[in-house]
């Protein structure tokens, strides 16, 4: 039996900050699918030139409260990034809560605006614990 993995689905309830919030992290949008008879959208993002690996990011028109409660259930992404302490000063630039720091160096966890789990993991070996990295508190859960 063969397998292959397709994407990764999160349900949005603002289409436009979580493209923005992927585009952050250095996504790019690679297909769009409006459906007017289903109404909804569903937009592909992927690291450049890794089109095979998309977060489909699914927006129904008129919101989700016809879904089951359980529907946003989900453990998180993750993505690995050439320096983990210039990504997580971006999105903090950017307003982005860093909910789990860097401070070894090597890992930390962010939300995206529909408060989906974003685990970044530094490339290779762990950078060495720098400020104000290695002394920041856990923000939130993740």
């Amino acid at each position: 039996m063969k397998i292959r993995y397709l994407h990764t689905m999160l349900r949005v309830k603002d289409l436009d900050a979580t493209k923005a919030f992927f585009e952050l992290l250095g996504l790019e949008e690679t297909r769009r699918i409006e459906n007017d008879k289903g109404r909804f959208t569903l937009l592909f993002m992927a690291a450049p030139g890794q089109p095979e690996t998309p977060v489909e990011l699914t927006y129904n028109w008129d919101g989700d409260d016809g879904l089951p409660s359980d529907s946003r259930h989900f453990g998180h992404l993750a993505y690995r990034v050439e320096n983990i302490y210039d990504m997580c000063q971006r999105l903090m630039d950017a307003g982005v809560t860093i909910n789990r720091p860097p401070r070894d160096g090597h890992m930390a966890f962010v939300r995206s605006p529909d408060n989906a789990s974003i685990e970044l993991l530094q490339e290779g070996d762990a950078l060495p614990p720098q400020e104000p990295w290695a002394s920041m508190e856990n923000t939130g859960h993740w």
